[in-house]
């Protein structure tokens, strides 16, 4: 048996400063680590603005900021955080966030163990111990899990649980109380990658499918979404007070805590997506830049994602913020017919 499998931590790091999406798929590793460490303080750091989701994490001391984009996004003061760090005295140090950036910052905590992928190479500058990320062979899921096998724990992931706190839950009380009866759909048209977004007509033809079958929609986006958002409602709506655009009006808690109240979600491949995929919610998923082998697609019995075949796909991890290829046709080739073909199956499964 591993040295280390045997080691009891007192303080671990863990950081995750990627987008939305990723962290979220960070949670089991967290509940992993929880499970193993049930006396150790667990940190996690994330980018500025994400830490309240965590808020009530039961396995988490604290979730904690970077603001990678703004006032820390130099090497300089990267590095200055993480010699903050150091006189913390963090014993366990998990990266499942690769870049040089991370990288330094966890050489400068100085943790005895700090783990994390083997490449790129200057990972061996940084990092203790080191896994293969195993790319395009598993879930990323399981990749980040991979990090846990020198600790010695399961690889086996857990069910992903984000813990909401009672301010969140109260928000979605308010909102679900005043919506007219009737079973409801939510959908999320946006994107922090502008090639990842299903055409906003085509969310526009979904609602007023969902709205003729009876159902309430929900508009969901957050901050410079407003606008598409404001779009497909004017498009959308058939006066019947049965379609609410909530853009921008919901904080991270307040929309992990909604989408657990809806009977199916709607989504681009986006950090909502998988926010919904915590909460039990049945969804659709509407992958075009990427693709299932990738290993980011949402878990769960009930989450599904559809696309087209091309051989362009997948053009990347992440997406671009156009088509390499200027046609986009992965998702304007994806229509709202097939689509709905998709979504129908999961709108009585509640």
């Amino acid at each position: 048996m591993s040295t280390l499998a045997t080691t009891e931590f007192r303080r671990i790091g863990i950081w995750q400063t990627a987008f939305l999406g990723d962290l979220v798929l960070t949670l089991p590793l967290i509940q992993a680590l929880g499970a193993r460490y049930p006396e150790a303080e667990l940190h996690l750091f994330v980018r500025s603005g994400l830490e309240g989701l965590f808020a009530a994490q039961k396995e988490l001391t604290s979730a904690r900021p970077f603001a990678k984009r703004d006032s820390q996004r130099s090497f300089l003061a990267a590095r200055a955080f993480g010699l903050q760090l150091f006189d913390e005295g963090f014993d366990l140090w998990i990266s499942p966030h690769v870049s040089l950036r991370s990288a330094l910052v966890a050489r400068s905590v100085g943790a005895p163990v700090r783990i994390s992928y083997h490449q790129p190479w200057y990972q061996w500058l940084a990092y203790t111990h080191m896994v293969d990320r195993c790319f395009g062979k598993m879930h990323e899921v399981e990749r980040l899990l991979r990090l846990g096998l020198p600790l010695g724990l399961d690889p086996k992931p857990p069910k992903a649980r984000l813990d909401l706190t009672p301010e969140a839950v109260a928000r979605a009380d308010e909102i679900f109380a005043g919506l007219p009866r009737g079973r409801v759909l939510g959908m999320h048209p946006g994107s922090t990658w502008a090639s990842k977004c299903w055409p906003g007509e085509y969310f526009a033809e979904i609602a007023r499918r969902a709205l003729a079958a009876g159902m309430v929609v929900l508009i969901l986006a957050g901050p410079r979404e407003e606008a598409l958002s404001a779009r497909i409602a004017a498009t959308a709506d058939d006066g019947s007070g049965r379609l609410v655009n909530l853009a921008n009006m919901l904080t991270l808690p307040a929309l992990a805590a909604c989408l657990g109240r809806l009977d199916v979600f709607l989504g681009n491949d986006s950090g909502p997506l998988h926010l919904a995929s915590t909460q039990d919610v049945p969804l659709l998923g509407l992958f075009g830049p990427t693709d299932i082998p990738l290993g980011f697609v949402p878990l769960g019995r009930d989450a599904h994602v559809t696309g087209i075949e091309l051989s362009c796909r997948p053009c990347g991890r992440h997406g671009h913020t156009v088509c390499p290829l200027r046609h986009h046709r992965c998702m304007k080739e994806l229509s709202p017919d097939q689509v709905w073909t998709a979504l129908e199956p999961l709108l009585t499964i509640r």
